[in-house]
């Protein structure tokens, strides 16, 4: 996936302020269940918060990376122990990113 610009992380981090996180990575880390859930949110949301938990083995800046790169996804923002990840939807798009 391309990489974000500054305007369109703006953007998502907006849009993504409200959102509650619709997945946790636990004490087994980055699984392929996880992989699959956010898969499953990311064709259904375009754009998903995700929380790591205190347990997590992975720190929350490498399972940003890890989980964006087994999705295909481009990290929006990493605050605290929460991510924002964003993936266009390839058939009917919901969310038009600025240029």
């Amino acid at each position: 996936m391309a990489e974000l610009t500054g305007k369109q992380r703006r953007y998502l981090r907006a849009l993504g302020h409200h959102l509650e996180p619709v997945l946790r990575i636990g004490h087994e880390g980055l699984s392929e269940a996880v992989v699959a859930q956010a898969n499953a949110e990311l064709e259904a949301h375009e754009l998903i918060k995700v929380k790591v938990g205190e347990s997590s083995p992975v720190a929350r800046h490498d399972a940003a990376a890890g989980l964006a790169d087994a999705t295909s996804a481009s990290v929006a923002q990493v605050l605290g122990r929460t991510f924002l990840l964003y993936r266009r939807r390839a058939r009917d798009p919901q969310l038009a990113l600025p240029a």
